[in-house]
């Protein structure tokens, strides 16, 4: 007897996965909880154990194929019994043939369609989403939301929207007027990056400030600490740790900038919390590990825990749990050379502060002007929960916990 192996729900607002790898081939034989296939989702690359044992009877996805929550990944027949193979699912069609030495185009076919349902009530969703659902004749409650807490955004139903169109293909050309061109499929941590920034956009009125801090003390302190920290406690010591204390330390004083935004019910939601993201560059894109609890680890604590953090999101091995809970988000392009920017909180949050390079230039001190180590500040906020002012607090005070970085290592 055959049984069927399905793309279990991961939590996390997870609603599909890319096969990466198989790692069984049809006809092997496989154990219970052993890996059958590398799954990336939008948040992690995860193995997925064979929930019975028994003889692979049918891989339903190529490599590359994108899997749905509850949807078929494999076949497995028990040993000695054999049952109905599904068949493959309509996904992705291959390149025609090449005419002289131009290739001519690809087709894609989307997924199948699904027959408009009634709408329905008691979903988590905005006015607005709840309205656009009624013009497209959707049901909510058949739509798996992937905002905060399994909201459902915009994106979501024009997905849905999209699924319930006829299955016709689409013909992409290989090159344009020209030249040859490329097309690379949207999918993994590109495309949720894609989504949510989007979404993030939609829901939010977001504005960027600036500002301009003297780290010379900061500098000296690091380089002074920099050799116990590799020496004594077995840590890299960045800027980046000093950071997190400074902004801690202002979040206390400015609280509105560690909150969110209910949309449900129109409050804002202080927290009493504080758990920073920290964004990660990968061959894939950001990736956006929390550090929970911030204000309660000392300097070479957060050092091994962002490294620990960072390691684990560039190999694709970060925990789902370390991906949930950010308060307030910081994202340091200077170590890429930028200056300035305007970031984009990582919704539902509220604020995210953008770090520039550090770089020497004349300023003035104490009514002289001398070259300094300068550090570029850029915050972009919702508008919707605090004023400029507060903004504006925010940046005064980080300024003042970055130019005297003894204060905030006062307060752990």
């Amino acid at each position: 007897m055959a049984k069927e192996f399905r793309f279990p729900d991961l939590g996390e607002g997870v609603t599909e996965g890319e096969i990466k790898r198989w790692l069984v081939n049809e006809g092997d034989v496989v154990k219970k909880d052993q890996s059958i296939a590398e799954v990336e989702t939008d948040k992690a690359v995860v193995e997925m154990p064979s929930p019975f044992p028994g003889k692979v009877q049918k891989l339903n996805y190529p490599e590359g194929g994108i899997v749905k929550v509850g949807e078929v990944l494999a076949t497995i027949a028990e040993e000695g019994g054999e049952g109905p193979v599904p068949a493959m699912p309509e996904k992705v069609a291959g390149s025609v043939s090449v005419v002289g030495e131009l290739p001519e185009e690809e087709a894609t076919v989307p997924t199948r369609p699904r027959p408009p349902p009634a709408e329905a009530k008691g979903v988590l969703a905005t006015p607005a989403v709840r309205k656009l659902a009624r013009e497209l004749d959707i049901d909510l409650s058949t739509v798996k939301g992937s905002g905060p807490g399994g909201r459902i955004t915009e994106t979501d139903l024009r997905s849905a929207q999209a699924g319930r169109e006829p299955a016709v293909p689409r013909v992409q050309p290989k090159f344009d007027i020209y030249g040859f061109i490329e097309r690379k499929p949207v999918r993994g941590v590109r495309r949720t990056i894609a989504r949510h920034m989007k979404d993030a956009q939609n829901a939010q009125a977001l504005v960027t400030t600036t500002e301009v801090a003297d780290v010379t003390d900061l500098v000296a302190l690091r380089e002074k600490a920099k050799k116990y920290a590799e020496e004594v406690k077995g840590v890299k010591l960045t800027y980046l740790p000093f950071i997190i204390k400074a902004v801690v330390a202002a979040l206390k004083k400015n609280p509105y900038l560690n909150s969110s935004m209910d949309e449900e019910s129109g409050e804002i939601v202080l927290k009493k919390y504080y758990n920073l993201g920290i964004a990660v560059a990968t061959d894939d894109g950001l990736i956006v590990p929390v550090v929970k609890m911030a204000d309660q680890k000392e300097v070479f604590a957060l050092a091994q825990e962002i490294k620990e953090l960072a390691d684990a999101a560039v190999s694709r091995k970060v925990d789902l749990a370390d991906l949930k809970g950010g308060t307030f988000s910081i994202t340091n392009y200077g170590v890429f050379g930028g200056v300035y920017a305007t970031p984009i909180p990582n919704y539902p949050e509220g604020a995210i502060l953008g770090v520039g390079r550090v770089q020497e230039a004349p300023w003035m001190k104490d009514g002289e002007m001398a070259v300094r180590k300068l550090m570029y500040l850029s915050l972009t906020f919702d508008h919707r929960i605090m004023d400029g002012a507060q903004a504006a607090r925010f940046m005064t005070d980080l300024k003042t916990f970055l130019e005297s970085p003894e204060l905030p290592l006062m307060e752990s």
